[in-house]
């Protein structure tokens, strides 16, 4: 298990190297917008994403837009982000039932996001830490790697990673805990050729080459 002084050194140099604003990589202007883009988001960059959005979110507005577009016009429009067919499945579905069981709006509690299409719990937590600022844990590819370099899972499970790391980390660092590990993903650690040599939490990683 790791310990609570380990979890505290490497906080505080996450805290350090990229500060504690919260984040989002995903553009957008309201619940909907970070709830469509993340479902887009899937094995897809956020950057790539974020230029496909520019205009969809000018062709298709609002939840009604979605809830009533052509299914093969959307499906185009995003082509560019991959299994575009299935997101394009996922985006209309979802956008009909916030429509009629939610009134047009996100909900913010787990179950109700994880009961529409396309949404699982990592989206939901998304929604839920960058929108409602409620304390949610992330698990993404990054960390889910990075999480078990430095101790705080054995896991391989996504829900069970969350579950080790609500239980690792104090609760006002469990949305900073992606950021700051998104970041630190793409820049110092990514999955080849992490840059141990570079990295301020070598000394705390069990994995670093050193």
């Amino acid at each position: 298990m790791i310990s609570k002084n380990k979890i505290k050194q490497i906080l505080e140099r996450l805290d350090k190297a990229y500060g504690t604003d919260y984040i989002c990589y995903l553009n957008h202007k309201n619940a909907w917008e970070l709830l469509a883009a993340t479902i887009m988001s899937a094995q897809c960059t956020d950057a790539r994403v974020n230029i496909v959005t520019k205009d969809l979110f000018v062709r298709y507005p609002t939840i009604e837009a979605f809830a009533n577009a052509d299914p093969d016009e959307l499906e185009q429009a995003i082509k560019p982000v991959g299994f575009y067919h299935n997101k394009a499945r996922n985006l209309i579905g979802c956008a009909r039932k916030l429509s009629e069981d939610f009134g047009g709006v996100v909900p913010e509690d787990i179950e109700s996001l994880t009961s529409l299409p396309g949404v699982g719990r990592k989206t939901a937590n998304v929604i839920r830490g960058n929108i409602y600022n409620i304390p949610s844990i992330v698990v993404d590819t990054h960390v889910a790697r990075i999480s078990a370099k430095l101790g705080l899972t054995d896991n391989t499970d996504p829900v069970k990673i969350e579950k080790d790391l609500e239980k690792a980390l104090p609760k006002d660092h469990w949305i900073l805990w992606n950021i700051h590990i998104i970041t630190h993903g793409r820049g110092i650690c990514p999955a080849r050729n992490p840059k141990c040599h570079e990295c301020f939490l070598q000394d705390l990683c069990k994995s670093a080459v050193k």
